[in-house]
């Protein structure tokens, strides 16, 4: 057995098999706030369809050994999706479990309050979407759904950029009277979805580009990742989704980033980076079109990802108030998801890509 087939196996044994805190099919994750010694077991769906989702597409670059795994982490994760669709039964999906809804679980105070019930999301419903061979009239209704609640359909986003409050994008929620956030990996997980399924081109998608396109242009995705990614705040993986967005699909709108968006990630590999960090840049890499990425620093143990997050939640990241958001770019104002199962799937799909050239 490779390396590569080894990393399918550890992800498929870390998957759920109905334990105290996790229902079958689920990946384990954890919410982290380090600085405060914060740590609670979270049932999230969103780390079961990235993990499916990127398994999925690895696939037919496995062993037949490891695609029969690959099928049987799919088929036990997906039947887990009813549990977080939207709580009247439309078509979008939800971080937590909506029946009955649970959000912050298993915690102690942030679960008492209706403040941090947060609504259905574009990102976990992209995900969902991507990984549960939707109809043709279903991923339509979504297109529609994600204009309903695009920027300037009911409201205009505030805490952007002066230049982006304009741009018909869509927003990282969807709820009656959320408030419009632009989020640079959001829209690049909603825009995979848009061309994966062949939907029509609107003005939300292509201003949707213009942000994406903009934010690396301007630096400001190396200078300030928080504003231009509330829920993905680094630069990382900021470079992570628009280069597998970029490397499944020719957009002409991103086309004019790639040459930047190559040298940007050559500069940071230069710096002290961890393990995964490395990864997903060279990982990137590849999917721009880079031949002979040189080879990536590869984890032994779980220790190897000790502190890695791939998104957060901002507690005051809603808010309005120049004062109050200000304070949630700070870590003491953030929680950070963690999941060893994502871990190993980032390595994967590192190898796999590794393997194919």
């Amino acid at each position: 057995m490779n390396v590569l087939d080894e990393t399918i196996a550890r992800i498929a044994a870390l998957q759920s098999r109905g334990e105290e805190y996790f229902d079958e099919g689920l990946f384990p994750a954890q919410r982290t706030n380090r600085l405060i010694g914060y740590q609670r077991p979270d049932t999230t769906v969103f780390f079961t369809a990235v993990i499916v989702f990127t398994l999925q597409k690895l696939k037919p670059f496995l062993s037949t050994e490891s695609q029969r795994l690959v099928d049987e982490i799919a088929q036990k994760g997906v039947q887990n999706y009813p549990k977080f669709q939207n709580k009247d039964g439309l078509k979008t999906y939800n971080f937590w479990k909506t029946t009955p809804s649970k959000h912050f679980p298993n915690g102690h105070v942030f679960r008492h309050f209706e403040h941090f019930r947060i609504p259905d999301d574009t990102d976990d419903t992209a995900m969902i979407y991507l990984t549960s061979a939707p109809t043709r009239e279903e991923v339509l209704w979504l297109k529609e759904k994600l204009s309903l609640h695009a920027n300037g359909t009911k409201q205009f986003i505030q805490n952007t950029y002066p230049e982006y409050r304009q741009l018909k994008g869509y927003s990282t929620w969807f709820g009656k009277n959320m408030y419009i956030e632009f989020d640079a990996c959001v829209l690049a997980n909603a825009l995979y979805c848009i061309y994966e399924y062949n939907l029509p081109i609107n003005q939300h998608d292509t201003d949707s580009l213009k942000y994406i396109q903009s934010v690396i242009e301007t630096d400001r995705y190396l200078n300030k990742p928080f504003r231009c990614a509330h829920q993905y705040p680094r630069t990382v993986p900021i470079i992570y989704h628009v280069a597998r967005l970029m490397g499944a699909f020719v957009i002409s709108e991103l086309e004019p980033i790639r040459e930047k968006l190559i040298a940007d990630t050559q500069c940071l590999l230069q710096k002290p980076l961890s393990i995964l960090d490395e990864i997903c840049l060279k990982t990137s890499l590849m999917r721009l079109g880079v031949k002979e990425v040189p080879e990536a620093r590869l984890p032994v143990s779980n220790a190897d990802f000790e502190g890695f997050y791939f998104f957060i939640a901002g507690l005051l990241t809603a808010y309005e108030n120049p004062l109050l958001y200000r304070l949630a770019i700070s870590p003491w104002f953030q929680m950070r998801w963690e999941c060893e199962a994502h871990c190993w799937t980032l390595v994967a799909e590192y190898l796999a890509l590794r393997q194919i050239g």
